[in-house]
């Protein structure tokens, strides 16, 4: 059998620096190519095969990960906040950035990342894109009450939403400027096209065969609604990747950092490792969700009885994912168990335990 060549790889936007090394470490080929589909196929090409390869995962890795694949025997992506501390040392270039992600995958030492198929991060990319017209949307809102705000304008804040009291409120104000009031039409437009864009995005999602009857199944939980149960679907892509409900809480951001040496140990702060994405729509969803899940509602109460209305918040957060995991792990519809098992606070040897509370 043919010897295995490793192939490392740093991405930049405009250039691919690379290295390619023998199973003993010696360099075989090493220099760049432009970073475009054209010169990189025909880079490719030229390869000698059998190769494994690794990238750092950056804003440019997914579409070089998915043009390279079916070129390499394997191929990896590295975590770029891991890959740092190991490679951190005191001359640093592209050339040896490339040369040391080789030597981490031949020596079979480099932090993998997940990376999510090829149609989840086409549909991820639309409902990050869907929250970005979100909060424009809320941003032209702001606006328009700080422009009302300085021409010392009174309105009320509770209909300022609705589109017939906006445009009573234009006609009523005699004494604001006329140039205050063309950007105060300007700001509702551009509001109106943003939330008009965001619910065109939300509704083709919706209605994707990929997430229709697993949102719809997510949704079976009290407390769930589609943005929360679209996010975890796209976010997580493949719940199978979390064996245990702790280590999705701590992809969620929802745990705090652990410190431990000397057999002390202690907690940090919560940790900024996470999907941020993700942990925004669970924390946002936390704080309304217990007026329809009984549950969640003994949950937030119990943690606000201790005087900490943060720690409730994440504790319905935490019990969240439980119940999120548990029905898209199970594929079944979710029903509350009359067991009061607090999923939430699952063990690793509990796991089964909880995909079946979720499904009697």
């Amino acid at each position: 059998m043919d010897s295995v060549y490793y192939l490392g790889l740093d991405i930049h936007k405009k250039t691919i620096s690379y290295c390619l090394k023998q199973a003993d470490g010696r360099v075989l080929r090493e220099g760049s190519v432009a970073a475009r589909r054209e010169p990189l196929g025909a880079w490719a090409a030229l390869l000698p095969k059998p190769w494994k390869g690794a990238l750092e995962a950056t804003l440019f890795s997914g579409w070089i990960y998915d043009f390279l694949l079916p070129h390499a025997l394997s191929l990896e992506v590295a975590h770029p906040a891991m890959i740092r501390a190991i490679a951190a040392s005191k001359k640093k270039n592209d050339r040896v950035d490339a040369r040391k992600i080789a030597d981490l995958l031949r020596c079979d030492l480099l932090p993998v990342c997940y990376m999510a198929p090829a149609e989840f991060r086409e549909l991820r990319r639309l409902l990050r894109y869907r929250n970005l017209m979100v909060r424009e949307a809320v941003r032209m809102k702001n606006k328009s009450a700080g422009l009302l705000m300085e021409a010392g304008a009174e309105y009320n804040k509770e209909r300022l939403d609705s589109r017939g009291y906006f445009q009573e409120l234009l006609a009523s104000v005699e004494h604001v400027p006329e140039s205050v009031k063309e950007l105060l039409r300007m700001s509702r437009a551009a509001r109106d096209l943003f939330e008009q864009a965001q619910r065109r995005l939300v509704q083709g999602l919706l209605n994707n065969p990929l997430l229709k009857e697993r949102v719809a199944r997510l949704r079976t939980i009290p407390g769930v609604g589609e943005v929360l149960a679209l996010s975890w679907a796209l976010e997580v892509a493949e719940p199978q990747r979390f064996p245990t409900v702790g280590q999705a809480v701590s992809y969620c951001g929802l745990t705090s950092a652990q410190v431990s040496s000397a057999g002390k140990e202690h907690r940090a702060p919560i940790s900024k490792q996470r999907n941020k994405h993700l942990q925004t729509v669970l924390v946002e969803a936390a704080k309304v969700a217990p007026l329809w899940n009984r549950r969640l509602k003994e949950v937030s109460e119990r943690e606000r009885g201790r005087g900490n209305a943060n720690r409730a918040t994440l504790a319905v957060a935490r019990k969240l994912v439980a119940y999120l995991l548990a029905v898209d792990r199970s594929g079944k519809p979710f029903q509350e168990c009359a067991t009061g098992m607090d999923t939430a606070n699952t063990t690793e040897n509990e796991i089964k335990e909880v995909v079946a509370m979720a499904t009697l």
